[in-house]
């Protein structure tokens, strides 16, 4: 399993979770990344999230597939 993190950025409070998919290169454009929630394949903090918008805060924990990444400040 590979692990990694994300580092929010000291002015933003959060991530959702669509963008997060996008910028870490998991999913390869907006609409795929959609897809990868609706279709339950992404659990944030142990739960299956279908929130396409879900607000990632620091201690989040986000899994699918093999990886997992922490959300961090």
């Amino acid at each position: 399993m590979e692990k990694d993190t994300f580092k929010i950025r000291p002015a933003d409070e959060f991530i959702e979770l669509i963008n997060l998919l996008k910028l870490k290169q998991i999913a390869q454009s907006g609409g795929h990344a959609k897809m990868m929630v609706e279709d339950g394949l992404v659990t944030v903090n142990g739960e299956q999230e279908f929130r396409k918008r879900k607000k990632l805060r620091p201690g989040d924990i986000v899994e699918l597939e093999e990886i997992t990444i922490s959300i961090t400040v």
